[in-house]
Order: structure tokens, then sequence, then C-alpha cells
């Protein structure tokens, strides 16, 4: 600016008549020409602002643009992490429930395998029992097998049975009688200790024979003569019955047979005998 006014020439004043009268057209003329490089160095002015404002908006368009697509795709990109944080919650709860799946199905498979093993632990402790009742029960066949083996076999005339031998009599006599003739054989009346024992006597006993059983000592309580008392009967319908009352019979004290059952009598009735002693 200090330069372009630099070469513009000043008049010293005058008088405002003298001059106007002398210099009239080429003041005016001058006067033009300062207003005219005046509106042009204004348009410059403008036009640099107008420029300058252009780039300065198209820089602010620019970064408007790019301020525009950068937060555009930081939204498509929250959006994209919100679906994978979505996808991801929703597999880790899928993950969860198969989880606890997984965990109910072991929780079954421990308790049925609990269960299994109890009762298999159980069984094997059934199993051990039975085989010591086995072994034992063995053990004592094998002492009895071999007491057996060792032991003279019955005399003459006497019938086996199990580990005991025995003799029917070949004469009658009271209960005494027989007892005493069985003791002076090593022997005494048979004591009959189960229903095999008894199905075995039935053989071979066709008549009253009498037996190791009397209620002398107590009226009603039995025993037999090694002191045990009676546990296995086999009376005859209504009996033991110390002779119903009637005087004819007596008091009935010693037991024997009648043909497949027992009945009481009078001690010293006659009949044959059975004696009974071990092997």
């Amino acid at each position: 600016m200090d330069d372009i006014y630099a070469n513009v020439e000043y008049d010293k004043p005058v008088n405002p008549r003298l001059s106007t009268n002398q210099t009239g057209p080429r003041s005016s003329g001058r006067r033009f020409h300062g207003a005219v490089l005046c509106l042009g160095l204004l348009s410059v002015f403008l036009l640099a602002g107008i420029i300058g404002l252009s780039v300065h908006s198209a820089e602010l368009s620019t970064i408007k643009t790019n301020l525009t697509e950068r937060l555009q795709a930081s939204e498509n990109k929250s959006s994209s992490l919100t679906e994978e944080r979505d996808r991801l919650n929703s597999r880790l709860t899928e993950m969860a429930e198969e989880l606890d799946r997984l965990q109910q199905k072991l929780s079954t498979i421990k308790t049925n395998l609990t269960e299994r093993l109890q009762a298999s632990e159980n069984k094997s402790s059934s199993l051990t029992e039975e085989r010591d009742r086995l072994n034992s029960r063995l053990t004592v066949m094998a002492e009895e097998l071999d007491r057996l083996q060792q032991k003279k076999p019955c005399p003459a005339e006497w019938r086996t049975f199990c580990s005991s031998c025995y003799l029917l009599s070949a004469e009658s006599g009271s209960w005494e009688k027989g007892r005493q003739d069985c003791r002076d054989r090593g022997a005494d009346l048979v004591v009959i200790d189960s229903s095999e024992e008894q199905t075995f006597l039935f053989k071979f006993v066709k008549k009253d024979t009498w037996f190791g059983l009397t209620d002398k000592d107590q009226e009603g309580t039995w025993k037999w003569v090694d002191g045990t008392p009676l546990t296995l009967k086999n009376w005859e319908k209504g009996q033991p019955d110390n002779g119903g009352g009637n005087p004819k019979w007596g008091e009935e004290d010693c037991a024997h047979f009648v043909a497949t059952e027992w009945n009481d009598r009078s001690c010293v009735s006659p009949m044959n005998w059975i004696c009974e002693k071990k092997a």
C-alpha cells in the first residue's frame, strides 16, 4: 500500500476558487483513478479473502468428510463389535448350559458307578461270607470223614447211620430193662436228633419198640436219656395222655414207637428196644 501511494503527487493547497478554475478536469481525473485503484485493491483483497475462505471452506469440508467417514467407520466398527459381543455372549451362554448338562451327566454317571460299586462290594462281601461258610462246612465234613475213616465199623448185627450204630433187641422187656441192656453194650436207648434219623429207624422197626424218651422225673416234661429237652416231636394224635385217666394203663412215663408215630406207655410194659452208640 505504501508503494502504491508513494508515486502520487500532492499539490500544494490552493485557494479553492483558484484551484477550481485553474485545474478542474485534471484534478477530477486523478480522483477517479485513485478511486478505481482503491476499488481494485479492495477487489483484490476481497478476491484473496474469498479464495482464502474457499480454500478454508474446502479444507473444512474435507475435514468434515473425513470426520464423517471416520465417525461412520467407528459406528460400523462399534456395531460390528456389538454384534460380536452378542455372539460371544450367546456362545458363552450355550457353553455354560452345555457345561451344566455335562456336570449333571457326570453326576449321574458318578452316582450310578457308586451304586454299582457298592452293589459289587456288597455282592463280593456276600460271596466272601458264603465262601467262608462253605470252607468251614467243608472243614467240618473233612474232619468228620477223617474221624469216620479212623473209627472201627459198627459191630456185627448193628446198623450204621451217619456216625452212629443201632441195634434192635431180639428180646422184650421193660423200658428200664432195655436201657440197662444198651448200657451193658456200651450204648443207651436211642436219642432221635433229626427227622432223617427217625425215617432211618422206621425202616426196620416193625412193632412197638422202646426209645430213650421219658417224663419220669417230672410229669409232662419229656427229656431224652442224655438230658437234652424234647424239640423234635412225632406224637400220635391225642398223645401223650398219661393213660387218659384209665387205671388199666397206670402212669405212662416212657415213650415207644407205634408204626411211624410215638406213644406214651407204662414203663413196665414188655416190648423190644433200640440201642444207639457212636461208631
